[in-house]
């Protein structure tokens, strides 16, 4: 919660949040690599995304809201997961 509003609030150019699996998911399991706004709406009224994914997706959506330039939902069970993302 504090994260995407903290980095939305100082202007952050990214903010990353760390899951426990690769990332946001379509229907078919397969990692979704970019989202906009209308797709992460859509995705959570077609229960595509549910459950602990849910305040994720809201919390980043929030951040890009409030002026970050992009927020990554990534697996933090990768080894150099940070690095990967801001590299």
């Amino acid at each position: 919660v504090a994260a995407g509003r903290v980095a939305g609030e100082l202007k952050a150019a990214r903010v990353l949040f760390l899951t426990d699996i690769a990332g946001v998911l379509d229907k078919d399991m397969k990692l979704l690599k970019t989202l906009n706004m209308q797709d992460v709406t859509d995705l959570i009224e077609d229960e595509t995304i549910t459950g602990g994914m849910i305040p994720k997706v809201s919390y980043a959506t929030d951040a890009v809201k409030l002026g970050v330039k992009g927020a990554f939902i990534t697996d933090g069970r990768v080894p150099h997961a940070l690095l990967n993302e801001i590299l």
